[in-house]
């Protein structure tokens, strides 16, 4: 592992273990321990077993999307995403866990370009559906942010961030010509900066992404039973995802609305998309204690909690891409 993903590592161990102290040294030592006293660990082990099944759905989306038949296939895959939760985990607004899986994918022998494209075919299903999470959460939960006080403003920029991306991908599904022209016009206001022939090579560059990207969605169109398979595997995924909140508060003996908690967690991961830190350490404590709080009273519930989430979908996974990094899959003709 790079020195850089080591640092990163680091970074989120540090900032997490701060949060955790400072939680620590609020609360009450007995208070705690009597917590600890009152788990189920039944639900425990339901999460951890839910988190496995998401890294499966994801696994399966890249079988599928691949055309291959063979059961071995969908097991190497199931490493994919595994090495992309360790990468997302350790690198500044998860930029490492693309590359990670390129990496991942050709030591399956998947040459770069098919592996592109079938990361891609990937990105534009699942950035579809989360952003049909995200509305269908503002339109059926927004009493909630009411509540979320001055996390409102954060996570309408995201949400905004979010629906740019949207817009983006939409516009090189169906609007390639509108977009490049867009591209154009933003590129000639940057001459006034740089040079004009660094400007005339970003807007090839550009250019060239924006026909690859069409390609490979029109090729995700030609495939409409992959297309639909993979959709679906992609709300399981995240509709497991998102559940993990309902479970924990049920691990720790409580009562919740499975519904509001699901709404509060994808306004919260959406918060935690934006935060330029490997992890989004702090940022995702931060948010947990929010979504939370409508829930557990005590706070040495609130710790207890934020411990079994954050290991659950974060630490948790990092385990599991060191392992998958590791052991690598016997090479196929």
């Amino acid at each position: 592992m790079r020195r850089n993903y080591f640092f990163g590592f680091l970074a989120v161990l540090a900032i997490s273990l701060l949060v955790l102290y400072w939680d620590l040294s609020r609360t009450n030592f007995n208070a705690l321990l009597a917590s600890s006293k009152n788990i189920n660990y039944g639900f425990i082990i339901l999460i951890l077993l839910v988190i496995l099944c998401t890294y499966f759905c994801e696994a399966a989306i890249l079988f599928v999307l691949s055309g291959k038949q063979k059961f071995i296939d969908l097991l190497h895959f199931y490493r994919v995403p595994l090495i992309q939760a360790l990468f997302n985990a350790i690198t500044p607004m998860a930029t490492g866990g693309q590359p990670a899986q390129l990496i991942a994918l050709k030591q399956m022998k998947i040459e770069v370009g098919p592996a592109s494209s079938l990361l891609l075919m990937k990105f534009i299903i699942y950035q579809l559906v989360v952003f049909f999470a995200y509305i269908w959460a503002f339109l059926t939960g927004h009493q909630l942010l009411g509540e979320m006080n001055h996390f409102n403003i954060i996570i309408a920029i995201s949400f905004l961030i979010h629906m740019s991306t949207i817009i983006f991908l939409l516009f090189g599904m169906f609007a390639r010509n509108l977009l490049k022209k867009i591209g154009a016009f933003i590129f000639k206001l940057g001459i006034r900066f740089i040079s004009a022939e660094k400007v005339a090579n970003f807007q090839t560059a550009f250019d060239q992404q924006v026909d690859e990207y069409y390609r490979e969605s029109q090729k995700l169109f030609q495939h409409k039973k992959r297309l639909i398979i993979s959709f679906i595997l992609t709300c399981i995924q995240l509709t497991l995802f998102y559940s993990v909140p309902f479970l924990t508060i049920k691990a720790l003996n409580l009562s919740g609305s499975w519904l509001e908690l699901v709404q509060l967690n994808i306004l919260v991961v959406l918060f935690m998309a934006i935060v330029p830190i490997p992890g989004a350490s702090g940022g995702a404590e931060l948010g947990f204690q929010a979504l939370f709080k409508f829930f557990v009273k005590n706070s040495a519930q609130l710790v207890m909690g934020m411990f079994i989430w954050r290991f659950a979908t974060y630490f948790f996974g990092m385990l599991l891409g060191v392992i998958a990094w590791l052991i690598r899959p016997k090479k196929e003709s």
